[in-house]
């Protein structure tokens, strides 16, 4: 450690990553594991609130290999499915993992993101690496000698000067480094906004589906209905930005329980609940950064990209970028001839799992998607596909390329043989998602 006459620390370290999240704490173990030595910098303190509470199968696997398993199954609510509530269909449609076409993944947890976020960054420092909590990352400068300098200050006021050999931006939505490059773009194909809380006494599902996440569609977008352990519910709506600004000075709290009102499936749910947590909303929700990686930097979760969560994606990618980020760093740092490779190789990784949950995303207010949604068939397999993608199984575990593409033409079928449906859907989506002036505040009111 070496203190400059201005008191400012000066460090070095192999790795250093910027954000504690589950990203970045899936990250930092597993090059530690590798005998890097890896820097943390997380601005809060873990326990800290963060929303993303619904799990997918495909986690499970890669909590075992991280080592946690026992301990996200200790604080974890059984999600053997996901429920869909249309109020243009008299039934509900449930889906469960275990109908998938790998039924080695047959459920998931939901989680209170404290817990699961805290499990994870204290794995990271038994494993090895070195956590600065209350540490917030300021400024970055690429050197010459193609090394990192990162500036941080300490809650206590301390400065450090950080210089390392790759840096991995796990900052979640600060998106440290698309922020500082001028790179990060709104989603021009998916513009929506938050609002959420937790609730006590919620009605659930009975008997082994109590824990599933309930998804509700209404005229302005959708609610998800989240089961937790003890007893609390985690309830959002993601609705259009031009939705939010018929709020006209109501509060986010009483705006939501507005918006609960006018779902009839999910005011029945909670005519007996209590808010339980201040509500919050979170404006600008879909994003992307043009680029998430350079020759000494990467870009994971969050802080490259953020997808609408109706399929309760966000955790599940935000790992597993983590889990292909370290190897594409240690194959940088081990054998830097085969650098440019891995780094197109993590390229091509990151942009698939978002890109291959984005095409429900965007058609999935549609009603002709909803239809299919609300009654699906196993043709070609089909219904097994789609509870694969719903499960996160997109990486290539299960061969399920052939029975999408039927899926998707037989959308494409349905869209062409009701052309007046299928031009007001889109031509609804072209007025729901464009932008509006008013920003949407991102703290309790």
């Amino acid at each position: 450690m070496n203190q400059n006459p201005q008191g400012i620390e000066h460090r070095s370290c192999d790795v250093l990553v910027i954000g504690a999240g589950p990203a970045g704490s899936t990250i930092s173990p597993l090059l530690a594991q590798k005998g890097h030595h890896v820097v943390v910098l997380e601005k809060e303190h873990h326990p800290r609130f963060h929303i993303g509470e619904s799990l997918l199968p495909a986690n499970l696997p890669l909590l075992e290999r991280l080592g946690v398993a026992d301990e996200v199954r200790a604080i974890g609510q059984y999600k053997p499915g996901a429920e869909f509530v249309s109020p243009h269909h008299a039934h509900t449609q449930s889906f469960e993992f275990a109908d998938a076409w790998d039924k080695s993944m047959p459920y998931a947890y939901q989680v209170r993101r404290a817990e699961f976020d805290e499990i994870l960054v204290r794995n990271a420092q038994r494993q090895g690496a070195e956590v600065h909590e209350g540490c917030q990352a300021r400024s970055v400068e690429f050197l010459p000698d193609r090394s990192v300098r990162v500036q941080a200050r300490h809650d206590d006021g301390r400065e450090v000067v950080w210089d390392a050999k790759f840096l991995v931006d796990a900052s979640g939505r600060d998106t440290f480094l698309a922020s500082r490059f001028k790179i990060k773009e709104r989603n021009p194909s998916h513009n929506s906004a938050a609002v959420y809380g937790h609730f006590a006494n919620a009605r659930r599902n009975e008997g082994m589906a109590e824990g599933n996440i309930t998804i509700f569609w209404f005229d302005h977008g959708w609610f998800w209905f989240i089961p937790l352990t003890g007893g609390a519910t985690s309830v959002g709506m993601v609705t259009w930005p031009y939705h939010m600004k018929t709020r006209q000075g109501r509060s986010v709290q009483q705006f939501l329980m507005d918006n609960i009102a006018s779902c009839a499936g999910l005011a029945e749910r909670l005519k007996d609940a209590s808010l339980v947590s201040p509500v919050e909303a979170t404006g600008n929700f879909s994003y992307s950064a043009q680029r998430n990686h350079g020759e000494n930097y990467l870009m994971v979760g969050d802080a490259y990209t953020f997808i609408d969560p109706v399929f309760s994606s966000g955790v599940w990618l935000a790992m597993i970028g983590g889990e292909l980020g370290a190897e594409t760093i240690d194959t940088c740092l081990r054998n830097p001839s085969q650098a440019r490779a891995a780094l197109k190789r993590f390229d091509r990784q990151s942009r698939h799992g978002p890109k291959a949950f984005s095409w429900f995303i965007y058609r999935v207010t549609n009603p002709i998607m909803r239809d299919f949604f609300m009654g699906p068939r196993n043709i070609f397999r089909v219904k097994e596909a789609l509870l694969s993608t719903l499960a996160g199984d997109v990486y290539g575990n299960a061969p399920i390329g052939r029975s999408m593409f039927i899926f998707k033409t037989l959308y494409f079928i349905a869209n062409i043989t009701q052309p007046r449906r299928a031009f007001n859907a889109w031509r609804n989506r072209r007025r729901n998602i464009r932008p509006t002036d008013e920003a949407v505040q991102a703290h309790p009111t």
